[in-house]
């Protein structure tokens, strides 16, 4: 194959953990590539050079951003109303969205989905991308949405389209629920019968991100009626949020796997690449040393395995 023309995009763009992760994908590929990192603060601008690349990523803030240049849009990305994958042929551009099978693929690694009772905290583009990831992979998704007190028009807002589009498709045994935080810590206080619990927590706030660590997005007492929690913040690699997981025993998943599957996913689209499992174990724990090197005042150390399913 002759050399591929690989970017990221974004505006600013400086500590990004892309072409690390997508040079050693090409590697295991067998596929000779440039990756190059395109601060980009105006997309038309860009397009000329956008349109000579074979594919490239995009990061915030040109995932919606790009919707008016692409020729075409896969379904699950216009449903989003996000992309950050494209695919060029021939100067056309085609765009995808990968954040929900990024997340989907780390979770399916460690023997989890999306079955059984699921918390996703938050409703901005992240949670948007996993609540739908969610409707498409789990026949009679049980979801409770739970955000900030300001943002629950938002919320209902979301949960609205993720019922439509069940409706749609013809499911009638979905439960969706919105909560505010607060509702959902005074639960069990007010309650006369036993806390409910979840299967599976999603976060898909920042709440705990570098540099304001040390912070969860719900207080212990919610996180302790989880059986599994999953973490989209990658950085620190060991959140606040896993932290309190483990301390109850609770399996974990951190938020770098799910951006090393999403690169992943995207390779899939763009060169249909089965990757080796080991290499993909490998990567995600080599990420996690690059990113110690990039941001060693995070204090992270040397990636472990947080759960004995594999």
């Amino acid at each position: 194959m002759e050399l591929q023309k690989a970017a990221v995009i974004g505006h600013p763009i400086a500590h990004t953990m892309s072409p690390f992760i997508h040079k050693r994908l090409f590697a295991l590929e067998g596929i000779p590539c440039t990756y190059q990192v395109l601060d980009v603060p105006d997309l038309a601008a860009a397009m000329p050079e956008l349109r000579n690349l074979d594919c490239f990523n995009i990061t915030i803030p040109h995932k919606s951003a790009i919707l008016p240049f692409l020729e075409e849009l896969e379904e699950t990305a216009g449903r989003f109303g996000s992309v950050n994958t494209v695919k060029v042929e021939n100067g056309r551009m085609k765009g995808y969205t990968t954040d929900g099978a990024g997340c989907y693929k780390a979770l399916n690694k460690h023997g989890l989905d999306f079955s059984g009772r699921v918390l996703l905290l938050g409703n901005g583009g992240a949670a948007r991308a996993l609540a739908f990831e969610a409707a498409v992979r789990q026949p009679g998704l049980d979801l409770t949405i739970a955000c900030r007190k300001n943002s629950q028009p938002k919320a209902v807002a979301l949960a609205q389209e993720v019922a439509a589009f069940l409706r749609e498709r013809g499911d009638r045994g979905f439960h969706l629920a919105v909560q505010t935080y607060e509702e959902l810590e005074l639960e069990c206080e007010f309650s006369a019968r036993p806390c409910r619990n979840f299967d599976l927590l999603l976060n898909a706030t920042s709440v705990g991100m570098f540099p304001h660590t040390g912070i969860s997005p719900v207080p212990e007492e919610v996180v302790s009626r989880c059986k599994a929690v999953f973490d989209a913040v990658y950085n620190p690699a060991q959140t606040e949020l896993l932290r309190l997981a483990e301390s109850h025993g609770i399996p974990t998943v951190g938020g770098m796997e799910m951006l090393v599957y999403q690169a992943v996913a995207a390779h899939e689209i763009w060169y249909g690449t089965d990757f080796r499992r080991d290499d993909l174990e490998k990567l995600c724990q080599d990420a996690q040393q690059e990113l110690f090197r990039l941001f060693p005042q995070t204090g992270d150390q040397p990636p472990r395995e947080r759960m004995e399913t594999q």
